[in-house]
Parts: C-alpha cells; sequence; structure tokens
C-alpha cells in the first residue's frame, strides 16, 4: 500500500531532494521553510527510515573537487560461494566507495561483482586494484574507466 503524505511533509520531501542548507541548524532551516517544527521534519525522515521507505539520508561529496580525480569501475569474476566474503573486504577499503554483486546471463560476460574505486591518479588507481586483487584473492578483473559524466542527479518525488 502506498503511503500518503500530507502537504506539509511533501513540503519538507520537496526541500530534502535538493541540497540542503549549509548551516549549523539545518533541520531547523528546512522547518522554518515548510512551515512546520524542526521536531516533524527530524520525525518524517526518521520513519521513513525505519519503514525502509529511505535507505539512508546523507551528504553527497562532489568527489572532483575534492582531488579525487581518478575513478574505475573494477569488473570482477568471482565464485558465486565467495561473493559475500569478497563483498566485506572489498567494502572495508578505504578507496571503494561502491561494491555490486550482479549475476550475468551473458556467456561473453563472466563478470559479476563490480567495485568503484576512487584515487587521485592512475598510479594510485592501479595500486588500489592490486590491493584487492591480493586481499580477495581474485585474479580476473577488467577496467572499466569514464570517458565523461554525462548525467548524475537524484530523482525528484514531488
Amino acid at each position: 500500500m502506498a503511503r500518503e503524505f500530507t502537504p506539509t511533509q511533501k513540503d519538507i520531501l520537496r526541500i530534502v531532494q535538493a541540497d540542503l542548507p549549509d548551516t549549523l541548524t539545518p533541520y531547523a532551516d528546512i522547518a522554518r521553510q515548510a512551515g512546520t517544527s524542526e521536531e516533524e521534519v527530524l520525525e518524517l525522515l526518521r520513519s521513513l527510515k525505519e519503514e525502509g521507505v529511505i535507505r539512508r539520508f546523507g551528504a553527497s561529496i562532489k568527489h572532483q573537487r575534492t582531488g579525487w580525480n581518478v575513478n574505475a569501475m573494477v569488473a570482477w569474476i568471482v565464485d558465486a560461494e565467495r561473493v559475500d566474503e569478497v563483498g566485506a573486504a572489498a567494502s572495508k577499503h578505504e578507496h571503494v566507495s561502491h561494491c555490486y554483486y550482479r549475476p550475468s546471463s551473458a556467456e561473453d560476460w563472466p563478470y559479476e561483482f563490480y567495485t568503484m574505486i576512487h584515487a587521485r591518479s592512475d598510479e594510485e588507481c592501479r595500486s588500489i586494484i592490486e590491493e584487492l586483487r591480493a586481499m580477495t584473492g581474485l585474479t580476473d578483473y577488467l577496467v572499466l574507466t569514464s570517458l565523461r559524466e554525462l548525467k548524475k542527479c537524484s530523482p525528484t518525488y514531488f
């Protein structure tokens, strides 16, 4: 059953889908914009998280502006029974922001485990891949690098 939102809740959600206020009191500022209390803002976000409607609520950093200019998606061949073990190990690496397991049905694409790596140089990126290879014992992989970013935005609902 779809959740129904009040007009005030929709206002809150409309605001938090964009950039949050860069202040010491962002939730109070959101509440002021939506014409409600800070408590109502926090309760709405808390309840949506608890209900599983949203997975997380946090900052998104524009990594290029912080000097992390080299990014690579590394596609790995991994035995299905090792996916959880490999995923747990790779996710702990400080230069890995995402790990994915996607079963492949294509005969010519044996890669099913993916790690997103962020580095400051090509050399550092290669070094991180080698660390992951040594840490996981995986030997078959393919490095996919971005040529350019075409679109990066979050969906909006209200």
